[in-house]
């Protein structure tokens, strides 16, 4: 399997009325030097200043990113070049970040590539920790 962790900004919350802005995405490995970064056109006329702040662009900024589409299909090359098996969608808030990507895979793309769930951040961690406690002179079972 291989984990790619993402995170999401948008211009409001919620999935139908507003866009996505930007996303971006690092593989699990050692290097972490396998990265995505996509930026997208809005695909509504609605948005909220405050939210789409917070991804640092401006809202004239915001409608010259690429259509939704041509990121997309990108960004689907992009996670079987770097998969191993199954993709597994990580996040630090998934009802979020999920929630962005899954849409805009189904509405831009007509599928996503992760399937239908996705893991917290911390569920990798936790993961990471036990593994070392089990390998570790510390514990042993």
């Amino acid at each position: 399997m291989s984990y790619i962790v993402c995170d999401v900004e948008s211009d409001g919350p919620n999935f139908i009325r507003n866009s996505m802005v930007c996303f971006g995405l690092v593989l699990v490995e050692p290097s972490l030097s396998k990265t995505f970064y996509g930026k997208v056109r809005p695909k509504t006329d609605f948005w909220e200043p405050d939210a789409l702040s917070i991804s640092g662009f401006s809202r004239e900024e915001h409608l010259t990113f690429d259509e939704p589409e041509k990121v997309m299909k990108e960004f689907a090359e992009w996670i079987k070049s770097v998969s191993v098996d199954r993709p597994i969608f990580i996040s630090d808030n998934n009802g979020y970040d999920f929630g962005w990507i899954n849409l805009y895979f189904h509405e831009f793309y007509g599928s996503n590539p992760f399937g239908w769930s996705s893991r917290r951040i911390g569920d990798l961690y936790c993961g990471s920790l036990v593994s070392r406690l089990y390998t570790s002179k510390i514990y042993k079972y």
